[in-house]
């Protein structure tokens, strides 16, 4: 009864009643009722350590889940905001100011972005993409290395929704200037006005993520406390504009969560006009609504997301298609990245790549082409999975691996793209010790990186010690998608498939029989899937 005290062989109910799975610490094969939530504190070791200044884990005694306040989604929001504060202060030794014969300038001296490890594109993007003179974007062109060989005509090389985000920033930070002339507010470069106005509406982007993410959980509220503080949030909040996409992707697949395919489609279109891999989304989306038969819904959230799409971009494809191609056109000529693994190949093996030498201005079209090949055969593989297991993989899981391999097979991954798979990496497999072990290592490669690129003349890294961290994270993604692969076919091991119930996140195909499956006959009927773990049998619900 409400009130009563809450024994340490219970399990925490978010409607205030208990439920008693018959064990102190709730093991990784325990059942719960489908409204039941696990308390970090008993059942992962990572928050049970965590807890030791603060006086332990939950006591024999404590009430819990009746606060009228203080929700797990709430305190998680608040961790994020202190997390977002720090990685502020991170970036901020980037956007100091000095005066130079009586004027403010930027105090980039010294290598300070590499010395600090604060860079964030933001910065340099202000004048870079010609914010500074208050042009539109997409329509302001310009001239790179004029007058030299490799002149080249540029535009804004953002998509729609990320470029539009930078210029109203910056008319909002010439505002605040003129007003500041006037004395209503503080001074300072425009510059870094624009750099803090960016980060606050990229903070804010953020913890739209986490609240989207948290409420397609259920039963894992405390997951987003994880989120929150991240190590690679820490690094990457403000490195670039991704927090943006981040936000509509969790919202999408929260919308699809609540049986709104059409909202969900809205939500993926928009999150592809300001980054492409919310697209991607669509993907394992398919793959299950062909297991289930629910193509209809599938059918209205692609509309809704390719009709959102293109009417973001249709008017600048009709008035401004030089400048609106422009993100398409260096993406093609991009070679590989740093941080790619066709550059460690070609790095530690002394190989020239699939194009050898390329002329300014091309493209490395082999490079394109086997690139995404490998995506491709990659999807096909996921695919197959998701038609093939006996147990209908969830949608998290799916769409982890998906993201995953095409970071993998790219031949760019900038390091702010990390940021895309922290979401869905705790959907999928909420292990906090072995998703922190990740996060510490890809947000590490930051390090390694600024000393790379602040030149072995000043003192920094040669290239073989960053592309050793780049293996090094790379070999994390894999083992967590080994690991998701795995617990997909032995779904007993898979900490969400605790509960009673199906996918959290499956919206309609949730309980819904499979209809297409791949090497065996079609189940009439939702089916039960079983595995074994220390001579344990547990069952779990599956469509």
């Amino acid at each position: 009864m409400p009130g009563d005290p809450v024994r340490p062989d219970e399990v925490e109910s978010p409607t205030g009643d208990v439920r008693a799975p018959g064990l102190g610490e709730v093991s990784d094969t325990a059942t719960l009722g489908p409204h039941e939530r696990v308390r970090p504190s008993w059942t992962e070791p990572l928050a049970r350590g965590a807890t030791g200044p603060i006086g332990g884990p939950l006591g024999e005694h404590a009430v819990v889940g009746r606060h009228w306040f203080w929700t797990p989604l709430r305190v998680g929001l608040l961790l994020a905001i202190v997390a977002l504060a720090f990685s502020w202060f991170g970036k901020a030794a980037c956007a100091q100011q000095y005066e130079a014969n009586g004027k403010l300038e930027l105090d980039w001296r010294a290598n300070r972005p590499f010395v600090a490890m604060c860079y964030s594109d933001i910065v340099p993007l202000y004048s870079a993409e010609r914010l500074d003179k208050g042009g539109f974007p997409y329509e302001t062109s310009w001239y790179d290395d004029e007058g030299k060989p490799t002149q080249q005509l540029r535009y804004m090389e953002y998509p729609v929704i990320t470029g539009m985000f930078q210029w109203v920033n910056a008319k909002l930070a010439q505002g605040w200037v003129v007003l500041a002339d006037q004395g209503w507010l503080p001074t300072g470069l425009p510059v870094v006005i624009y750099f803090d106005i960016s980060a606050f509406w990229l903070a804010l982007a953020w913890l739209i993520t986490i609240w989207a993410t948290g409420r397609t959980a259920k039963h894992r509220p405390w997951d987003v406390a994880f989120i929150a503080l991240s190590p690679l949030v820490l690094v990457h909040a403000f490195t670039n504009f991704d927090t943006l996409a981040t936000a509509c992707a969790a919202g999408g697949l929260l919308a699809w969560s609540r049986k709104r395919p059409v909202v969900a489609g809205v939500l993926l279109g928009l999150g592809a006009a300001a980054k492409l891999y919310p697209l991607f989304l669509l993907g394992p989306l398919l793959i299950l609504c062909v297991r289930t038969g629910k193509l209809r819904a599938w059918w209205q959230a692609a509309g809704a997301a390719a009709g959102v799409w293109l009417a973001c971009n249709l008017p600048l494809i009709i008035l401004e298609r030089p400048g609106w191609w422009e993100f398409f056109r260096r993406n093609s000529e991009r070679g590989a990245d740093p941080d790619s693994l066709y550059n460690v190949l070609m790095k530690f093996t002394g190989w020239e790549g699939f194009d050898g030498q390329v002329p300014f201005g091309e493209s490395p079209h082999w490079l394109n082409l086997v690139s995404a090949l490998l995506f491709v055969l990659f999807c096909a593989g996921i695919a197959y999975i998701g038609l093939h297991a006996r147990t209908r993989p969830r949608v998290a899981q799916l769409a982890f691996l998906v993201v995953s391999a095409f970071l993998l097979t790219n031949k760019v991954w900038s390091p702010q793209y990390s940021l895309w798979l922290v979401p869905l990496a705790v959907l999928a497999i909420p292990r906090w010790k072995l998703l922190l072990a990740w996060m510490t290592i890809d947000a590490l490669v930051w390090a390694p990186r600024m000393a790379y690129y602040l030149g072995e003349s000043n003192k920094g890294l040669p290239e073989e010690w960053f592309l050793g961290f780049v293996v090094l994270r790379d070999l994390a993604v894999i083992g967590l998608c080994v690991l998701v692969i795995y617990e997909i076919y032995h779904p007993a091991l898979d900490r969400v498939r605790r509960f009673a119930g199906d996918d959290p996140a499956g919206g309609i195909l949730a309980d819904a029989p499979d209809k297409v499956v791949i090497g065996r006959s079609r189940p009439t009927e939702p089916e039960q899937a079983t595995d074994v773990d220390e001579g344990e049998k547990v069952g779990t619900t599956t469509g």
